[in-house]
């Protein structure tokens, strides 16, 4: 069995696959393993986690089945996980407030209080209201969507076994309860909505809705933005539930832990090896792969976890593909927002609203996700609005991230590596602008400016600066767009997962990858997990294997699933699906 730029969910494909006696080979086009989720070493003694940053999504069977930690991963947890500081203006004879948010929720209503004393009230509601979806939603993760085509076509035998999937469903439904329609509302909903009923203070509400926007061309007033928070409600890790973190030695370990799980078992892994083509019979079925070096590499089976658009548009042979299916994958709208910067620094930036400690360690706030221009929703949305224009954002969203202050293999004594996710920048400049080089570094300045006014000095301590803009992150990690999510695109690709050509067309070919992309520092694995099930009996009929695929979606599919089921589940309870969306 081949796979073909594997990230994430392809290594955990290839290392089950493998332990389950399958032998797998992995081509990888770049010099290093792993998609996204790669530590580059940028500039000279300094590692970066080059474009996903953070872990927490990744489904905890997997570490247990792949033996994560006996292949070299470690985790630092971060807590407190949140901060944001204020540049209130005009206030110069006292520190500016800021927002630490962490587990301790005693501590954290005392932080909210300082902006409202309702809202520290309602908080530990709001975090026990999203806990209860994050808890009947995760078993649902690792069970297998509704298999409609069967429930509605297939024989009575068929039909039944269907319906056996909708236990984990009604599952969910009593745990979700008479509140399923707020639920509901939740994925549909503008994000600035939601929050409103339950907050009144500007630095909370912004705070929370960066994760519903984060990665999205999405500005908080957009319907369906709440959706995106559903991650950040998810995941977790060492045990503790919505916990996220660092990997240490970058987010390339995960996939070097992976990598060798699966090597340890008989896998073969080539860098350098890029896929030019499937090959395919003249009766229909794939006999192997061409690389672009013209060597040819044969096999029963191919699995890629490219995106839709590079495995259906460049590397199927297009006579085995019907034109309708082809323009669909082709209007796939997943351009990014995200400009993300990887800079060097020798020293921690010394926050106004915190200062540095005398010795110049790490304080507690440093290993946070820290959000900048992030006091209010209208900022959010004017550097939405300035995108929407063609124009990178005035004042963009930042989350800076400094995974040295918890990881200090990552840079020289003293210095630091900061990950800046930044948006928002369009793909396609106004004007007749591109992306080059002038137009990057006029971006990252602006950027720099921005963290001056909460850091000063920031600026000068500066060693170097990696900037990658959505064509930056299309080229280098083949994420068409750079890296988009949002329950617009994702419903498109659901139309185009139900379609039989979708995941296995031609024979014993399949695509495994995430195809929305995300904000990969999810790394949910799942699809990977779910793809080694279904082709471990490799000799399966095409039919069976077409309808194990179609209701084995992955992570954003599976998304969208819930979505669905919630809209029945809320009309059967009497209630309008949309009611007050």
């Amino acid at each position: 069995m081949l796979f073909q730029h594997p990230g994430h969910n392809g290594l955990v494909a290839a290392a089950y696959l493998q332990r389950l006696g399958v032998n797998t080979a992995i081509f990888e086009r770049r010099h290093v393993i792993g998609g996204a989720a790669v530590t580059e070493e940028i500039i000279p003694g300094f590692k970066f986690s080059r474009a996903s940053y953070l872990l927490s999504l990744l489904r905890p069977r997997i570490y247990t089945d792949l033996e994560l930690k006996k292949h070299g991963l470690r985790l630092h947890l971060r807590n407190p996980y949140s901060f944001t500081p204020m540049l209130e203006e005009g206030t110069t004879s006292k520190v500016p407030r800021s927002l630490l948010l962490g587990t301790d929720m005693v501590e954290n209503q005392k932080q909210i209080a300082q902006f409202s004393q309702k809202d520290a009230q309602a908080f530990p509601k709001y975090e026990a209201f999203m806990n209860r979806l994050a808890l009947a939603i995760d078993p649902l993760l690792d069970a297998a969507p509704v298999d409609m085509e069967a429930f509605w076509q297939g024989s009575l035998l068929q039909r039944l076994k269907s319906l056996s999937t909708l236990t984990p469903l009604l599952q969910a439904g009593r745990i979700l309860g008479a509140q399923l329609p707020q639920y509901h509302q939740v994925l549909t909903a503008p994000i600035t909505k939601v929050l409103n009923q339950w907050f009144e203070s500007e630095p909370l509400k912004a705070t929370l809705a960066t994760d519903a926007v984060i990665g999205a061309m999405l500005s908080p007033h957009t319907p369906g933005s709440g959706y995106v928070l559903l991650h950040h409600v998810m995941g977790g890790l060492e045990g503790v539930q919505g916990a996220w973190g660092y990997v240490e030695g970058g987010m390339g370990a995960l996939s070097d832990a992976i990598a060798s799980s699966a090597t340890a078992h008989g896998a073969s892994i080539f860098t350098e090896k890029a896929v030019a083509k499937v090959q395919v019979s003249s009766g229909g079925r794939v006999l192997g792969v061409v690389l672009q070096d013209g060597s040819e590499v044969r096999s029963k089976v191919v699995l890629s976890n490219a995106s839709p658009q590079i495995t259906f548009l460049k590397l199927t042979p297009q006579e085995w593909l019907p034109e309708e299916f082809m323009e669909r994958i082709s209007q796939l709208d997943t351009q990014s927002p995200v400009t993300k910067i990887n800079v060097a620094v020798n020293r921690l930036p010394d926050f106004l609203a915190a200062p540095n400690a005398a010795s110049g360690q790490p304080l507690p706030h440093h290993q946070c996700s820290i959000h900048l221009n992030c006091e209010d929703t209208t900022l959010l949305h004017q550097a939405f609005e300035d995108a929407m224009d063609g124009w990178p954002s005035h004042r963009p969203m930042i989350e800076l991230c400094i995974p040295s202050s918890l990881d200090p293999t990552l840079a020289p004594p003293g210095c630091h590596v900061i990950s800046l996710f930044t948006q928002y920048t369009p793909y396609t400049l106004a004007g007749g602008k591109v992306w080059d080089e002038q137009e990057r570094n006029a971006y990252a300045d602006k950027v720099f400016d921005c963290i001056e006014a909460y850091a000063p000095g920031f600026k000068g301590s500066v060693v170097g600066r990696d900037i990658l803009t959505p064509p930056d992150l299309e080229r280098i990690f083949g994420l068409p767009g750079g890296v988009s999510r949002s329950l617009g695109s994702l419903i498109t690709l659901f139309s185009l997962y139900l379609h039989p050509h979708f995941l296995a067309s031609p024979p014993h070919s399949a695509f495994i990858g995430k195809g929305d992309s995300g904000r990969d520092h999810g790394q949910r694995g799942d699809g990977g997990v779910i793809r080694s099930r279904e082709w471990g009996g490799v000799g399966r009929h095409r039919e069976e294997r077409q309808c194990l695929l179609r209701r084995s979606p992955g992570w954003w599919p599976f998304c969208l699933d819930v979505h669905v089921r919630l809209c029945h589940l809320t009309f059967y309870r009497g209630s309008s699906p949309c009611k007050g969306a």
